[in-house]
C-alpha cells in the first residue's frame, strides 16, 4: 500500500475566554509582574499556570500561592529553524518548575549564547536554577516574562 502526504496550510485567527483563574493570573503578571499558583486543597499540589481544578485529584483548586521568581529548568529545547509567528532563530523555550510550585511553566530564555548547541545546552541543562525577568510594559501574556540563568 503507498502511504501518500498531503500539504496543507492553516491560518486561523481565533479569540477565547480565559475564565476566570487565567484572567487573575495574567492580570497580576501584567499589572504586579507577579507569578501564582493555585494549591489542590486534596494533594497540596500548587499548580502553575494555574487552574481551577487538579489535573490529578479533579478537585477545584481554591487557594492562590504566589511562585517564582526564581526556579529551576525541567526541560528545554533550542531553535535554529524559522517558524511563522514565532521570534527569529535561534531561541531557546522550555519549561520552569518555578520556587513553591509543582507543575512547571513554559517561557522563553534569553541571555544565553545559543550560537555553539553543545555549549548552550550545557547551560540550559535540566536543574540548572534560573530567575523570571518581567518586561517593564506588560500587555498580560506570557511573552511578558523570561528565564535567565543564574549566574
Amino acid at each position: 500500500m503507498e502511504l501518500l502526504t498531503r500539504t496543507e496550510t492553516w491560518n486561523i485567527t481565533y479569540q477565547h475566554a480565559l475564565g476566570e483563574t487565567a484572567s487573575w493570573f495574567y492580570v497580576q503578571l501584567r499589572d504586579h509582574g507577579k507569578l501564582y499558583g493555585r494549591r489542590c486543597p486534596q494533594s497540596g499540589r500548587v499548580l502553575v499556570p494555574p487552574r481551577a481544578f487538579s489535573d490529578q485529584t479533579l478537585e477545584p483548586t481554591a487557594e492562590w500561592v504566589e511562585v517564582g521568581p526564581g526556579g529551576v529548568i525541567e526541560t528545554f529545547t533550542i531553535v535554529y529553524e524559522s517558524f511563522k509567528h514565532l521570534p527569529d532563530p535561534p531561541y531557546a523555550f522550555g519549561y520552569v518548575r518555578l520556587d513553591g510550585a509543582d507543575t512547571a511553566l513554559g517561557g522563553f530564555f534569553r541571555g544565553v549564547d545559543l550560537s555553539d548547541p553543545k555549549a548552550a545546552a550545557a547551560r540550559l541543562a535540566v536543574g540548572t536554577r534560573v530567575m523570571t525577568h518581567f518586561a517593564p510594559q506588560r500587555k498580560g501574556d506570557i511573552s511578558d516574562l523570561w528565564f535567565e540563568v543564574e549566574s
